[in-house]
């Protein structure tokens, strides 16, 4: 080949390439645009306040194509696919207790993206803010509104895998005080002290007396449900293959996501729920797949996400094993019942 038809080779690829990164280009911008609007049949959205103190709400994040898409939205909590009233707050995660919220939210760049924790009080003002390490993935408030706790991914990309790392971290939302990572905490596992470098925590839920609280704990290929001390800076070791737990209002059970052996490893986890005093773990009768921190409508019923036509719908469940799945509102994530 002629030096002159490598030219002509060259600058025909170039052309190719520039072709593919225009239409690549203007496909993203379309498809941006396409996910600003309404479509037919979608849930009713208006703007509007919305307030963590007003009695008897759901407040989730909504994923309904259109202007208010990732916006914190309110419906009456006995109307959950009923209209919605969205506010301009948006957020990856989101959840909220007694006029306090915390909401994760992204912050886009020219290179990369990074991410904060932003704690809301209950008009949805900032509060205070926080810098994130990583893609966040879970969101807690105290029942008191005094203790708010995130997690996000460090590493890897799901739960599902083994190349992941988690940050679980706990602040005071009264005085301030951050823990960046419960890795700082004494672990204490099958009663003794227990140290490894690839311990990792995620998925906090706190009980009511604003010093106690449950998460997952990772180490050697196992997790276990451990209850910290936030005074003693302590976890310890409860039970085995427990994975984003969910404290009853009651403070009594655990609801949480188990690995199952036999099911996909994309897809491994069913619900489950641990009574604290018996150790007695009961199945739920949702036969798919859960990665989700599920909430407490009440000390009966669940609440949590499966994947929707536009990111996630959330479904109820009773929470002692009977019943079928109910779907009571279509693509919304992260939800936080209110009063």
């Amino acid at each position: 080949m002629t030096l002159r038809n490598r030219i002509l080779v060259l600058a025909c690829a170039l052309v190719v390439l520039a072709g593919v990164a225009v239409a690549s280009v203007l496909h993203a911008s379309a498809r941006a645009d396409r996910r600003n609007q309404a479509r037919p049949g979608g849930p009713r959205i208006t703007a509007g306040p919305v307030s963590l103190t007003d009695s008897r709400r759901l407040v989730f994040r909504n994923m309904a194509w259109g202007p208010h898409r990732d916006e914190l939205t309110a419906v009456p909590a006995s109307d959950p696919s009923g209209p919605r009233v969205a506010s301009d707050v948006k957020c990856l995660r989101f959840y909220a207790a007694s006029g306090t919220g915390v909401c994760l939210q992204a912050a886009h760049g020219a290179v990369r993206d990074t991410y904060r924790a932003v704690i809301l009080d209950a008009t949805l003002h900032e509060r205070a803010r926080y810098d994130v390490p990583g893609i966040p993935s879970r969101a807690r408030v105290s029942p008191s509104g005094r203790f708010a706790a995130w997690t996000a991914f460090v590493g890897g990309d799901s739960y599902a895998g083994t190349n992941f790392s988690t940050r679980a971290a706990i602040v005071d939302t009264r005085t301030g005080r951050l823990t960046p990572s419960l890795e700082a905490y004494r672990v204490v596992k099958d009663g003794r002290a227990y140290h490894a470098a690839d311990v990792n925590f995620w998925g906090v839920t706190f009980a009511d007396d604003d010093r106690t609280f449950y998460a997952t704990m990772a180490t050697h290929g196992s997790t276990y449900l451990v209850r910290g001390d936030l005074r003693a800076r302590t976890v310890t070791t409860l039970h085995t293959n427990v994975e984003c737990p969910s404290l009853s209002p009651d403070g009594t059970r655990v609801a949480y996501k188990k690995r199952v052996k036999g099911l996909p490893a994309d897809a491994p986890w069913h619900l489950y729920v641990l009574n604290l005093r018996t150790g007695r773990e009961t199945a739920l009768a949702e036969p798919r797949s859960v990665d989700d921190q599920a909430v407490w409508h009440d000390n009966h019923t669940l609440v949590y996400a499966l994947p929707g036509d536009y990111g996630a719908d959330l479904y109820t469940i009773p929470s002692n094993g009977t019943g079928t799945p109910h779907r009571i509102s279509t693509a919304a994530v992260s939800p936080a019942y209110i009063g």
